[in-house]
């Protein structure tokens, strides 16, 4: 019998793989697959076991949100494990797995992922810190690593929009230089994001952006009127338009260098990045994942 790595993550979301485990074993089980079931740790025997993966394994399934996700790719990369990667999206927001096309219902997607496909698909490396689905800086950046994790579990998004009001009365402009392939852009931001991905928290912003296209979709929220670029972003989310308004610079770009004049914090898949100033890449197919199947339109 092959075997599947499952890592998951107790305490991610609101706590729904916890009593889903016996469901998600029996569903691979009778698939003819032998699950070795490992409780995240985020401590190095998580890397040990990862070392410990060999030709009789057929895949990771990780359980969690795009934090958990993100820390088992660095983990999968630093021990030089290439096996495909499935999610069970079962934390907060889980933009990564829902890009993948895997929905929430965790049999459905137990089902879907083992009827699915193993294709490969891009990463961002952000200095020596790999990302799956979203890099950013400035305001709203310090939320999710603030939001505690029952607070998450109890209220799930609602905690982030909680939390990003507090962040309101204490936001600043930012200046910052961005130098990339594709092109340049200095000014004052209050935030940028560099996205793998589509989406932040479940919103939809980088619309253009592909997975598997070689690319890293910059938006910059620029910071020249505060209160207007805002109001502009939030009409932009609300009537979902395929088109940037004025007030967010967008650049596609293989790779990009950031700095800024002071410090400031980052963000990667709702963990902490690295500092300032930081050059982030596109590594194309860096990962194959096995997802639902895509349907041909």
């Amino acid at each position: 019998m092959k075997k599947v790595l499952f890592f998951y993550n107790p305490t991610s979301g609101e706590t729904a793989i916890a009593d889903a485990l016996d469901e998600v074993i029996g569903i691979y089980q009778s698939e003819g697959l032998l699950m070795v079931p490992y409780r995240l740790g985020f401590s190095s025997r998580d890397e040990e076991v990862l070392r410990q993966v060999d030709a009789t394994y057929h895949h990771i399934l990780v359980a969690g949100g795009d934090g958990t996700v993100n820390y088992v790719v660095n983990q999968m990369k630093r021990a030089g494990v290439d096996l495909p990667l499935a999610v069970l999206p079962t934390g907060t927001a889980n933009d990564f797995a829902h890009l993948l096309g895997v929905p929430d219902d965790i049999p459905q997607a137990c089902r879907q992922i083992l009827d699915g496909e193993v294709r490969p698909v891009d990463l961002g490396l952000a200095g020596d810190t790999w990302f799956v689905n979203v890099f950013s800086c400035g305001l709203f950046t310090e939320v999710s690593q603030r939001t505690p994790s029952i607070m998450k579990n109890t209220f799930g998004k609602l905690a982030y929009y909680v939390g990003g009001l507090n962040e309101l009365p204490k936001f600043r402009k930012m200046q910052i230089e961005i130098e990339s392939d594709s092109g340049v852009y200095r000014g004052s931001s209050l935030i940028f994001f560099v996205f793998n991905g589509q989406s932040a928290g479940q919103f939809h912003l980088a619309y253009k952006s592909e997975i598997d296209d070689g690319l890293l979709d910059v938006l910059v929220v620029k910071g020249d009127n505060p209160l207007e670029t805002l109001q502009t972003v939030f009409h932009y989310l609300s009537r979902r338009k395929r088109a940037y308004p004025p007030g967010l610079v967008h650049m596609q770009c293989r790779s990009l260098r950031i700095s800024a004049q002071n410090s400031e914090t980052t963000d990667i898949d709702g963990q902490p990045g690295p500092g300032l100033p930081v050059t982030i890449r596109c590594m194309h197919q860096a990962i194959r994942v096995l997802a639902p199947r895509r349907v041909s339109l």
